[in-house]
């Protein structure tokens, strides 16, 4: 009889325990069902949030991090002026976070930890919005990056729970003023301008949940040639490792924005050229370089 009974308790642990790992793995697998693209637009000069289906967006009733409900209030994309995702309190990016960026497969010891930098949130730029190149600018870079998008208030959090401090990935375009940032003689002492300057951060048009943010195809084209193609599984520090190291020094809070880093080799913008940043599963994001 306690022979069978253990027998009995052996297999209601094996059930148990094959339940649950089921369960686990299909919360932590992107799944069809869970996909949410939303964006933020301004439509007959009211700005909402807005839960992207097809060709069309449906306003929601809150920003997608609340507590929000959908509503029946429908527009065609292409009617709308899609604005920047969120309007984060703080915009951090990544130096150095892709190996084929550094030239080496050697990672250096100071970016064996991810090296975070702030731009200024008023260097956000929507799609189809105008990269303007201020007067004084020498040679100035685009940056193609997956963009994270913080969902939650995200304070000391550990590298495994710090997925679900994320709401979802935007595209965005690091521009970088090479000669303030690299000039062996005359750089500033930070990067305050040469990449944080106003129109310096395009990102957008959608934030998307629900995909595998780390193995992502992302790719820059400028003037429709490609300029860089690498996949998001290439980074040095994946999402979970850069909200959970930012989150030990910095509050991250509802909305805020990290740039990961970007890859290969950037080149020179000109005015009149059109950047597009495509991310797997996500979107494109599109803007045209302006002269100040």
């Amino acid at each position: 009889m306690a022979q069978r009974q253990q027998q009995l308790r052996a297999i209601l642990v094996l059930i148990l325990t094959l339940t649950l790992t089921a369960t686990l793995s299909w919360a932590q697998e992107p799944n069809a069902s869970n996909v949410k693209k939303f964006c933020r637009f301004r439509v007959a000069g009211r700005t909402s949030y807005g839960l992207v289906e097809g060709d069309k967006v449906r306003a929601i009733s809150a920003a997608p991090w609340r507590d929000w409900q959908t509503t029946d209030q429908t527009y065609a994309l292409s009617d709308v002026e899609l604005l920047v995702p969120t309007r984060p309190t703080q915009v951090l990016a990544l130096a150095g976070n892709y190996k084929s960026h550094l030239n080496s497969e050697d990672i250096p010891p100071k970016l064996r930890i991810p090296q975070p930098f702030f731009k200024s949130p008023s260097s956000l730029l929507r799609h189809e919005g105008e990269i303007v190149l201020p007067k004084d600018a020498g040679p100035t870079h685009f940056e193609a990056e997956l963009v994270i998008v913080i969902g939650r208030r995200a304070k000391n959090v550990s590298k495994d729970q710090a997925l679900s401090y994320v709401l979802g990935v935007t595209c965005g375009n690091d521009i970088s003023e090479r000669y303030w940032q690299n000039d062996p003689e005359n750089k500033d002492v930070q990067w305050w301008r040469a990449k944080g300057s106003d129109t310096f951060g395009p990102c957008g048009p959608f934030i998307v949940s629900g995909i595998n943010y780390d193995d992502l195809k992302l790719t820059l084209r400028q003037n429709g040639e490609v300029k860089q193609e690498e996949r998001t599984s290439y980074m040095i520090h994946d999402v979970a490792s850069t909200v959970s190291f930012i989150s030990q020094y910095v509050t991250l809070r509802p909305g805020d924005l990290i740039f990961t880093g970007t890859p290969g080799t950037t080149h020179e913008i000109q005015p009149g050229d059109v950047l597009e940043v495509e991310l797997e599963g996500v979107g494109v994001l599109r803007n045209t370089v302006v002269r100040e």
